[in-house]
Parts: C-alpha cells; sequence; structure tokens
C-alpha cells in the first residue's frame, strides 16, 4: 500500500507544484502551509511520508520533527531547504530524516528519497503491527501462564518450574499446554520469541 505524503510548506508555489508533480506518479499528497496546520489535523491522519520545509514562521520544519518525535510520531521525513545549512542538514538526520534536499529539488532525487521513505514506514508499520499482535496473545495468559513462560523462555525444565513456582510437574505440563493453546505453538523456540517480543513492548 502507498501511503500517503504530507508536504508542509509556507511557499505556496512550492507546495502547488510539488504537490502536482508527486500526484502525477499517483502518489496522495495533502499540503499545509505551516506546522500548526498540520499539527491541528495529526491525530486524524493516516501515517505517511512528511516532507519538510527546514525554514517557516513560528515552527521551523526541524522544531516540528523534532515535537513529532517527542509525541512517539516517527514518520519518515524529507527536509527540504532553500539555504545550504550543513548544521541543520546535521540536526535533521540526528532526527532520523531520510533526506535533505536543496531548492530547487531535483524531481527524481525528490521521488526517490519518498520511495525510500515509504519503505521505511512500511517495514515501520508491519513491525508494529506484529509487536501488537504478540502482545494479543501474551495478554490472554493467566499471570501463572505468564509465570510458567518466563521460565520456559529462560531455559528452564518442567522439573525447575515446579520447583520455582511450588507446583507439581503435572500442573506445569497443564499450564503449558494451555500457553501452547493461547499462543498458537508448542515450540519452545517460538515461545521463546514471542515472550522476548514481548519484552520489547513493555
Amino acid at each position: 500500500m502507498t501511503q500517503p505524503v504530507y508536504l508542509i510548506d509556507d511557499d505556496e508555489a512550492v507546495r502547488n507544484a510539488l504537490s502536482l508533480l508527486l500526484s502525477t506518479i499517483g502518489l496522495s499528497v495533502k499540503g499545509f502551509g505551516d506546522p500548526s496546520a498540520f499539527l491541528g489535523q495529526l491525530s486524524r491522519l493516516e501515517p505517511g511520508c512528511l516532507i519538510l520545509d527546514i525554514r517557516m514562521p513560528a515552527i521551523s520544519g526541524l522544531k516540528l520533527q523534532e515535537q513529532l518525535l517527542a509525541q512517539g510520531i516517527d514518520w519518515p521525513t524529507i527536509v527540504i531547504s532553500g539555504h545550504g545549512d550543513i548544521e541543520a542538514c546535521r540536526r535533521a538526520f540526528r532526527n532520523g530524516a531520510v533526506d535533505f534536499l536543496s531548492k530547487p529539488v531535483d524531481e527524481q532525487d525528490l521521488i526517490d528519497a519518498i520511495q525510500r521513505a515509504q519503505h521505511i514506514l512500511d517495514r515501520s508499520l508491519g513491525a508494529k503491527a506484529l509487536r501488537a499482535e504478540t502482545q494479543a496473545l501474551l495478554s490472554a495468559l493467566t499471570p501463572r501462564e505468564t509465570e510458567v513462560l518466563d521460565r520456559i523462555a529462560q531455559g528452564f525444565s518442567t522439573r525447575e518450574i515446579a520447583e520455582g513456582l511450588g507446583l507439581s510437574p503435572r500442573t506445569v505440563d497443564t499450564h503449558r499446554a494451555a500457553i501452547g493453546l493461547k499462543l498458537g505453538t508448542t515450540s519452545q523456540a517460538e515461545m521463546t520469541r514471542l515472550w522476548l517480543e514481548g519484552q520489547d513492548t513493555r
């Protein structure tokens, strides 16, 4: 799926020209005249690629980039500038920018950067979906099943788990079977993978 492109630039002529260019290659582009207008609609926007002008009144493109990161929004960003500011370029890349392009923007360079950004976003959204699915599976476990799974993932045997939790080996096996049903696997390696993914989301 091709993700939308959000173009934030206070120069209307630039917005119109770039929007027209990108729409001709099938991209969905939404333009904003300033960062505040974008932030005002952010909660209603689906994840997409950002094209930010570096110098805008009130809130600069770099400041907007940093505000979004502070909110946990890491949508891939392409920064454009009419000024060859090396320090601004470094700052943009430190904040995760995909590319830093000078105005007038080369059309092919912009298209190439957007393709890279959308590939990054596709991978990020896919990884988040997998983490959410894993968390949903793990949240279905009872507290005792979670304790058993923690020890399975750490390589403890049924006997060791039973001794550690004050249970009989038969009871541990019963919990293990229930865990297998809920997680959709009886493989210790797969259970461990899911458990590790669950640790990353805590």
